[in-house]
């Protein structure tokens, strides 16, 4: 899916999001109606086609190769998580992560080889979504975005420009762009099987307990600032 298919989705998901509010006691998830129907939706393209091509990719692409694969983009969201911080007025942090993507390029084959964390600068992932939390921006209801998954109306928001930020958008030639951003995709949902599978098995409400996680991560990375950190993420979008 390109940018313009992107914003279309959120878009869309915007104006029906109007008329479809809940009776639900929850005050932060006043638009549980929608968002149980979005994550049904979501669910049900993950079950059939993003789970077994992760699954897939995961059986026949040796772990390094994985590896280098994540890395590979991981390097590519530092420069975007960079530019947040510092707008966040973390400057120590931002400072520390455009290190990372000028070892990893530099060192690491383009970002394949992970040659920062070795040198005791882990990642920290930073978003436009979190930079608007610094600022004082509420978070607004919770919201289940079609495709993207868990969010909230802040976090909506800054999508739009998290997605203009990333580096990999301005990918020539096109087809290139386009096959990168599935592998991609197929990855990042490949290091989340065992995760999801857990999920799966404890959960009773997945639809509750992904709505509770994610927003107890991205409040408690906008207020702790660390709790970014990729190793620490607790949400599972399905």
């Amino acid at each position: 899916m390109n940018n313009k298919a992107r914003i279309g989705a959120i878009a869309l998901a915007a104006a029906a999001m109007t008329g479809c509010a809940s009776t639900n006691n929850n005050p932060r998830d006043p638009l549980e109606g929608f968002n149980r129907a979005m994550f049904s939706f979501n669910d049900t393209v993950d079950t059939y086609a993003l789970k077994p091509a992760a699954q897939a990719y995961d059986t026949v692409v040796p772990n390094p190769v994985q590896t280098g694969v994540g890395n590979f983009f991981g390097n590519i969201g530092d420069l975007w998580s960079s530019v947040n911080q510092l707008l966040q007025g973390r400057v120590e942090q931002g400072v520390s992560t455009f290190m990372r993507v000028a070892i990893n390029t530099t060192f690491g084959l383009g970002g394949v080889l992970d040659v920062a964390t070795e040198a005791r600068l882990p990642r920290e992932k930073s978003d436009f979504g979190q930079t608007l939390g610094k600022w004082g921006v509420g978070s607004g209801p919770y919201v289940v975005l079609p495709f993207f998954g868990p969010s909230t109306v802040r976090d909506t928001a800054g999508l739009p420009v998290d997605l203009y930020g990333d580096l990999w958008t301005y990918k020539r030639p096109v087809r290139w762009r386009n096959v990168g951003s599935v592998i991609r995709v197929v990855d990042r949902r490949a290091q989340l099987l065992d995760a999801s599978t857990l999920l799966e098995d404890a959960a009773l409400d997945k639809y509750d307990f992904v709505r509770d996680a994610y927003l107890q991560r991205r409040q408690s990375q906008i207020t702790g600032g660390s709790a970014g950190r990729e190793q620490k993420e607790e949400a599972v979008k399905p």
